[in-house]
């Protein structure tokens, strides 16, 4: 393999809530097993840049509600998700640690969110852009329902531009559909939107353990 960039992939199939409906049926049961170590540094993260003690804060992709435990007990937390058998585990563990700051678990579309606009002090949605088939949409809707002045904390894997690790992408790529994510997650996704919408503006962008492999990225709605 050499430095050049990777191939994008163009016959890889098309990722819709389908697939990551299915996909994530399948993970449910493993997920807490496979990834809660190492994608728990960036849920720490996103739940302690998004918590809003005395306020309100929506958890998108909220999955088996590995952050939940996370957040200041004094937030009050909204989680949504996709995924049905995902969210009967989150709300396993709501009751297990007695999460009383957890008014809801809902199935939701993160393109289609039912809440009225302005709602939220602030809106985490950690490692959910590469999982939605239309991230700019997804985007949009977490601008709407957060109040001016609150924040929308993301939590993300965003792709090499070139050399090996975005060749390995660029193969995961075509299996996207299976895996219920996009390995291939440009920054000119979220950077392009954020330069499109007078409506933000981007306040923090940093790198996450392990490796760096994760880039945490906080918005602020005007």
């Amino acid at each position: 393999m050499d430095g050049r960039s990777a191939p994008q992939g163009a016959d890889a199939p098309i990722l819709d809530n389908k697939h990551v409906k299915t996909s994530y049926a399948r993970w449910a049961p493993i997920y807490d097993l496979v990834f809660a170590l190492v994608l728990r540094p960036g849920r720490k993260a996103a739940a302690a840049a998004g918590e809003r003690p005395g306020g309100r804060v929506l958890d998108v992709g909220v999955g088996t509600g590995l952050e939940l435990p996370m957040f200041d007990r004094r937030t009050r937390l909204i989680g949504v998700d996709l995924s049905e058998p995902m969210l009967r585990r989150a709300q396993h563990r709501v009751s297990s640690k007695a999460l009383r700051n957890v008014e809801g678990l809902g199935v939701m579309d993160a393109t289609r969110l039912a809440f009225p606009d302005g709602h939220f002090d602030a809106v985490v949605a950690p490692y959910v852009l590469t999982v939605v088939p239309d991230p700019e949409a997804s985007l949009d809707e977490l601008v709407r329902v957060v109040k001016p002045g609150g924040e929308i904390i993301l939590v993300n894997h965003v792709g090499a531009a070139s050399g090996p690790m975005a060749w390995i992408e660029a193969w995961l790529g075509t299996r996207s559909a299976d895996l219920g994510w996009r390995p291939q997650f440009p920054w000119s996704i979220l950077g392009d939107w954020i330069g499109s919408n007078p409506q933000v503006r981007l306040l923090e962008r940093r790198s996450l353990p392990p490796f760096g492999l994760f880039t945490l990225a906080r918005i602020m709605r005007l």
